[in-house]
């Protein structure tokens, strides 16, 4: 199997279990407390590898520039979006919300890259992103009545914030493909994202605005789940996506991370033992065999 690919699918799992940790502490410090923190962590976790391994070498002041609104656009705007969706529509549904990058970079990437995708590909782009679809979007199933099942306020502007987020993932994607492409080295990419996005967030939350300030006081779970999310999610899943950018084509490596949703299937029946609707499953499958074709493209 490509390992373009591999890296891309080992991103997704990732985020299909930061998505359960993540939740709880976003709920308690809200969207921007809870991205800044774990933002915060992940930069310094990235700099101790950067600097510990010496891959902070030959990097150019286009490649930075391209990086930095990357980091600005995908995961200052993008992450924080997607935790508002969090919040507001449950971890399921903000992840089938937040798939929509994958179609979405698609089209950019033939819109602004000149990627061309065969006939196999772009079959197997459809039917991951249809069984994803269904896979999130079904019936809830006996996990229903679970809080991570719960909506806050009206579904529809919830939706237009994992829209918006969704597109920011694409966007930020579509900006760092080229640097990537170079072999630029993953983690440095990645911490200069995060970074960018962490000055970002502590120069708006400096604004005597109330909604941009934490929603309650750090507390030792929450630090240590934010932590963990930000191994997970951060360090792990999105130096795997930067690396899977070097070689893969955008649509399909967005495509193949976005199977987050599919795989927080067994995740969620692990954690509220309750089991998945049958068109939950129903989907994954078709997600699952939209990827093989991907594969064998």
């Amino acid at each position: 199997m490509p390992v373009y690919e591999l890296a891309a699918l080992g991103a997704a799992i990732c985020w299909a279990v930061t998505g359960i940790l993540s939740q709880p502490a976003a709920q308690a410090l809200g969207p921007f407390g809870f991205n800044r923190l774990r933002q915060g962590m992940v930069a310094a976790m990235l700099a101790g590898i950067v600097l510990a391994t010496g891959r902070w070498h030959g990097i150019h002041g286009e490649d930075l520039a391209r990086l930095a609104l990357s980091g600005v656009i995908g995961i200052f705007l993008g992450d924080t979006l997607l935790y508002v969706a969090l919040i507001r529509l449950g971890p399921r549904r903000a992840g089938a919300l937040f798939a929509l990058n994958a179609p979405i970079a698609a089209v950019m990437g033939w819109l602004f890259l000149g990627e061309s995708l065969s006939p196999l590909a772009v079959l197997g782009v459809a039917l991951s992103t249809m069984g994803v679809a269904m896979a999130v979007l079904g019936r809830a199933g006996r996990s229903g009545v679970h809080r991570f099942e719960a909506i806050e306020g009206p579904v529809w502007i919830a939706s237009v914030y994992g829209l918006l987020a969704a597109t920011g993932q694409a966007l930020g994607s579509l900006i760092a493909r080229p640097v990537m492409a170079q072999g630029f080295d993953p983690y440095a990419a990645s911490l200069i994202r995060v970074a960018v996005a962490v000055a970002c967030l502590t120069i708006l939350m400096a604004l005597p605005i109330r909604v941009l300030k934490p929603l309650s006081r750090l507390s030792p779970r929450i630090v240590a789940l934010s932590a963990l999310s930000g191994l997970i999610a951060m360090v792990i899943g999105m130096t795997l996506l930067m690396f899977a950018l070097q070689g893969g084509k955008v649509g399909i490596v967005s495509t193949l991370s976005a199977l987050s949703p599919v795989l927080i299937l067994p995740v969620l029946w692990l954690v509220t033992g309750a089991r998945p609707s049958a068109t939950s499953w129903a989907g994954a499958v078709i997600a699952v065999a939209g990827m093989a074709l991907i594969f064998l493209r």
